[in-house]
């Protein structure tokens, strides 16, 4: 490392459809860049062979901005950190390829990062950061879990989902409502505005820690199918 008392990490993202890459100085977030692939909107969903060409296109120019946005240099890094699992084979072995051929031109060591594990650990970045042992419940397109953090190297899934992922859930309802992709944010937005009252959907009633979505999603699938039946208008009525 090139100072024992800072170190510079570049850090990329590619596991599923957004090319990332980040600076940090000894745990300060010096630059953070993101590329969206607007690609998928049209599938309704992320596609695996066009996430991946579009991390081709962007991975070059997302690292040269990080870098030039935190005022670094390639030489002045000292280590290469990059996502390699969970995610898309494909979208994973552009950004772990891109981060191995920067290390191997500049001899500087390589990070390999699980990123459910960088979910948990991210929280450390806050300030004031948790104190070991804390609890952590990670939710995302394609993981719900509560994960038990006794130490760094410490970390214990203790609840998880048995079926859909909470992000999972919200997309594949807000494809039954044709909402536009993404359309997760959008039921989020939705929810936050409506009357929670209007209407009922049974609560899964899972034993321990653990959770479930496709009961939930498989609800409000017969319950558009039954009111749309009755009322062709009735997503558009009830969203507006």
């Amino acid at each position: 490392m090139s100072n024992q008392h800072s170190t510079i990490i570049l850090a990329i993202e590619s596991s599923c459809d957004e090319t990332a890459a980040a600076v940090c100085r000894d745990g300060l977030i010096l630059s953070n860049i993101i590329a969206t692939q607007a690609v998928h909107e049209q599938y309704g969903g992320v596609v695996p062979e066009l996430a991946s060409r579009a991390h081709l296109q962007n991975i070059v120019p997302v690292v040269s901005t990080a870098l030039s946005k935190a005022g670094v240099s390639l030489q002045e890094v000292d280590a290469f950190a990059f996502t390699n699992a969970p995610g898309l084979v494909g979208s994973l072995l552009v950004g772990a390829q891109f981060a191995k051929s920067m290390a191997a031109a500049t001899g500087k060591p390589l990070i390999a990062v699980h990123h459910m594990q960088a979910h948990v650990l991210a929280n450390l970045l806050n300030d004031p950061a948790p104190e070991f042992p804390f609890l952590c419940l990670t939710v995302s397109g394609g993981h719900t879990q509560i994960v038990l953090c006794e130490s760094p190297h410490k970390l214990t899934v203790i609840g998880q989902t048995r079926d859909d992922a909470a992000g999972e859930a919200f997309d594949k309802s807000a494809k039954l409502l044709a909402l536009p992709y993404p359309g997760g944010p959008l039921i989020d937005k939705f929810a936050r505005e409506g009357n929670p009252n209007k209407y009922k959907f049974p609560e899964p009633n899972i034993a321990g820690l653990d959770f479930s979505f496709s009961g939930l999603k498989t609800s409000i699938l017969y319950f558009l199918q039954d009111n749309t039946k009755e009322d062709p208008g009735f997503v558009q009525n009830n969203l507006n």
